[in-house]
């Protein structure tokens, strides 16, 4: 009798491809999956396991990918990562929209992700600075390695990573600039070495988002933002002749620019390059964006190799905001003019300012022009204030019951409140139907999850289970398709190892328990940010969803409850080396 570490018995077992679910036990052994099938049971006196889960009722499927996180510091401190676990996620892919932290210092690295992820300042910089024991991409691989790891890791090299050391953060940021020659070559140089050592291509950035925090230079965009189109194509030439990928953020407020990623990412004549870029959302402020975002990757990728995808989060995008500190106070200029200013006493001033409030509400009604968030203050939701009366309620409503603008309603309560006052709003994903669409469209693949950033504005850990509970519920879908989804076509894409439970494959698996779908995964709760003291972090949890985590064969978490010795002692994940493809 073949003796197993681990036998998972009775569940409907989900191998990542698309196929029907079949009745069956999983057997593992040596962190491989050795048997999918019946496996006789054995006795008291001669165990056919060293431990059996019951999946009774539940589905077992592969681990699930995320591939849009910026955990770049978190794993440095806390390789556990946790929040991803116990939602049955077992890989992940970090360094997206352009930031990474193999090359640059800690000052850099602090100044480039604080402001536009919504970190701790202090906690990216000291996270770098202790951990950092590498200089260059082979041995930040060998460095994760060595890490307690809870998952796989799997990561982009950023753009604004290599152009910062290359120019220095100060020149990479001046937009009279011009890479020479011998500088371009570097960061072609970088690049390669990035690709050799197993990363899954470049991340860049346009996004008028995108600013420094920091002391030297704040409110500079990052250094992504300053790269010539011939910078971005010599770049991208090494990415085509290697079959690897183009992640990155638009400047949304130049849709124009589209058409330069759609152009480098088409064949015809040449190999099509591999782009995944954000986002295919459903933007409450421009209904017609994602139907002219999904027809034109369609053309795309007919006449140019099917080398575009659309990164999608597959649930409501709702936001958060302490006072004002969210990302869509950037997309308009006196938003991020008191972003810009750091120090609370003198931005409550600025707030206060009647000059200022002209031009503040004269841009938040502003009826034309670019925009992400709606600016409709009537849907926008009071959750927490020292003033009591006003939970629960709209700026709009509170404006009108005042006699006063929706926008001072806003401004007097941030002034008088600070970050005590919280409230939410959705900004797109709010229609079932379209959401039903975009999970399906072959043009789109499930992503931006933004997982271990903007700590305070949004939750999205959790997207593959909610995806899951949205098929389960509305069965727009198959719930095979839906996990093929969320495991292999994302694996595959991106070249990785990972989303297929099949015998010889790595024993990456999830347990889900569909009878624990009750619709409380997208509820607001925080949680300790792990490694740094004093914040708590906006998460979004069901327990009950989410049986098991299993990576490499080593139970991680099960019914709420993490293994002894995770993120610490038990080393589950690797770093994932991509494929050429």
């Amino acid at each position: 009798m073949s003796h197993y570490s681990l036998v998972i018995r009775n569940g409907s077992v989900y191998d990542g491809s698309g196929s029907a679910p079949i009745l069956a036990d999983v057997g593992v052994r040596d962190g491989k999956v050795t048997t999918i099938g019946d496996i006789e049971p054995g006795s008291a006196d001669n165990p056919v396991a060293d431990r059996e889960i019951d999946a009774t009722g539940k589905w077992v499927i592969p681990g699930m990918l995320d591939v849009h996180t910026h955990y770049d510091a978190e794993v440095l401190g806390s390789p556990g990562l946790g929040e991803s676990v116990r939602h049955g996620v077992t890989s992940i892919v970090l360094g997206n929209c352009s930031l990474s932290t193999v090359y640059a210092d800690a000052d850099d690295c602090a100044d480039m992700f604080a402001r536009v992820e919504a970190l701790p300042w202090d906690a990216v910089h000291s996270a770098v600075k202790e951990h950092k024991t590498w200089s260059g991409p082979a041995s930040y691989v060998d460095a994760i390695n060595q890490r307690p790891l809870g998952l796989n890791v799997a990561g982009f090299i950023g753009h604004s990573d290599i152009r910062a050391t290359v120019l220095g953060l100060d020149r990479a940021t001046d937009p009279t600039v011009t890479p020479s020659d011998a500088e371009l070559a570097r960061m072609k140089a970088m690049l390669t070495e990035a690709l050799d050592a197993g990363f899954v291509g470049l991340s860049t950035i346009r996004s008028s988002f995108s600013k420094l925090e920091g002391t030297r230079w704040p409110a500079r965009l990052l250094p992504s933002t300053f790269a010539s189109w011939k910078e971005f194509g010599a770049l991208n030439d090494v990415l085509r002749a290697r079959g690897r990928i183009h992640q990155s953020t638009p400047n949304l407020a130049k849709r124009s620019e589209m058409a330069r990623y759609f152009a480098q990412s088409m064949g015809r004549k040449r190999r099509p390059l591999k782009t995944t870029i954000i986002s295919a959302a459903d933007v409450k402020a421009d209904r017609t964006v994602v139907r002219a975002a999904i027809a034109a990757a369609k053309v795309v990728n007919k006449i140019g190799g099917d080398g575009f995808r659309w990164q999608h989060l597959p649930v409501p995008f709702e936001v958060y905001a302490d006072g004002i500190d969210v990302v869509v106070f950037e997309e308009f200029g006196s938003g991020a003019a008191a972003l810009n200013i750091r120090d609370v006493l003198k931005r409550g001033k600025l707030l206060a300012d009647e000059s200022y409030r002209r031009t503040f509400r004269k841009e938040m009604t502003a009826k034309f022009g670019f925009k992400v968030w709606h600016r409709d203050l009537y849907d926008a939701e009071i959750v927490a204030c020292p003033d009591a009366t006003v939970v629960g309620r709209s700026f709009g409503a509170i404006a009108d019951e005042r006699g006063i603008e929706p926008a001072d309603a806003l401004l007097d309560l941030a002034v008088e409140h600070g970050k005590a006052l919280r409230w939410r709003t959705t900004i797109a994903n709010d229609r079932d139907d379209v959401l039903d669409q975009l999970q399906q469209s072959d043009v789109v693949q499930v992503g931006f999850a933004d997982s271990g950033a903007h700590l305070r504005n949004m939750a999205f850990y959790n997207f593959g289970v909610r995806m899951l509970e949205r098929v389960h519920a509305r069965t727009f879908m198959p719930v095979e398709a839906a996990v093929r989804r969320l495991t292999s076509e994302l694996a595959d894409w991106y070249g990785l190892d990972a989303g297929r439970l099949r015998i010889g494959s790595r024993a990456d698996i999830a347990i889900i328990d569909p009878s624990g779908f009750d619709g409380s995964s997208g509820e607001y709760a925080e949680a300790p940010m792990p490694g740094v003291a004093g914040v708590d972090r906006m998460v979004n949890r069901n327990d009950k969803a989410v049986a098991a985590t299993i990576v490499a064969g080593h139970v991680l978490y099960e019914n709420g409850t993490f293994a002894e010795g995770f993120g610490t002692t038990i080393h589950a994940g690797k770093f994932l080396q991509a494929n050429n493809s």
